[in-house]
């Protein structure tokens, strides 16, 4: 169990990628998931992708609900914002459209400092775990949630676009870490075949890239990861002894561990 000593804020992780189709929200969704249903974590989701995946893969209408931007802009308490999910212990803050700009609109146009307005907003927060899951580009959403940050959790899949994107994503990291020092917990691989030909290839690159961090617990491909989404629940409600069940609860307990 995680040192509840510490304030909510060292507790925070940015899910990251620099490509689409890595399962990153998926990732954000089970993790935060099992944290909260299987080791008694207090966590808060917040969907920081304008797509609002994460929103809706918890049954949520995005177009019904005020996303992080008011809260950004100035305009809401970030208390107003944050949802209870129908898993206990698991809250989120929805995603929706005017996240997409919503850096160069209102006050934080002409705020200098504003990619620090995310992390002074979760400092009060009492969760014990916050998970963030960021668009899947070099943008300033994705900036501003890693300097809210203490931890970052790479998702990629065993493909060439995927591992290759991780460079340039290794490179964002590095830039913003030496002036906000967060740390990776580890690489994801998702859609992941054991049998794969080029899997020691492609771990080689993440390896290259990110040394140490490849995560040994990988999650397979599993059409029951798509059809909880239409549920709005996550895998552990509605196929809880499928693969991928079993893989995100061991990939969550690995996570714990390095952390």
């Amino acid at each position: 169990m995680i040192d509840r000593s510490l304030p909510a804020s060292k507790r925070t992780i940015t899910v990251s990628s620099f490509k689409g189709g890595t399962a990153k929200t998926s990732t954000s969704l089970h993790l935060g998931a099992a944290l909260a249903k299987f080791h008694g974590h207090k966590v808060l989701l917040i969907d920081f992708d304008a797509q609002a995946n994460l929103t809706t893969g918890l049954g949520m209408d995005p177009d019904a609900q005020d996303s992080m931007a008011p809260v950004l802009q100035g305009k809401k308490d970030v208390k107003d914002v944050i949802l209870e999910t129908s898993i206990p212990n698991l809250s989120i803050i929805p995603a929706d459209t005017w996240l997409e700009r919503v850096e160069v609109t209102g006050a934080l146009a002409a705020d200098r400092y504003s990619h620090e307005r995310l992390k002074e907003i979760l400092k009060p927060l009492p969760y014990d775990t916050i998970i963030i899951d960021t668009p899947p580009s070099l943008c300033w959403l994705t900036e501003s949630a890693l300097i809210a940050s203490q931890y970052s959790l790479v998702c990629a899949t065993p493909e060439f676009y995927s591992v290759k994107g991780l460079q340039r994503l290794s490179q964002f990291m590095e830039n913003i870490s030496q002036r906000h020092p967060f740390s990776v917990v580890g690489v994801a691989l998702s859609f992941w075949n054991p049998r794969g030909k080029s899997n020691d290839a492609f771990l080689d690159v993440i390896e290259q890239t990110f040394p140490g961090k490849a995560l040994v617990a990988k999650v397979r491909r599993d059409i029951s990861v798509s059809e909880a989404s239409i549920y709005g629940k996550p895998i552990f409600d509605t196929a809880p002894t499928s693969r991928a069940s079993l893989d995100y609860i061991a990939l969550t307990e690995e996570i714990l561990n390095r952390l």
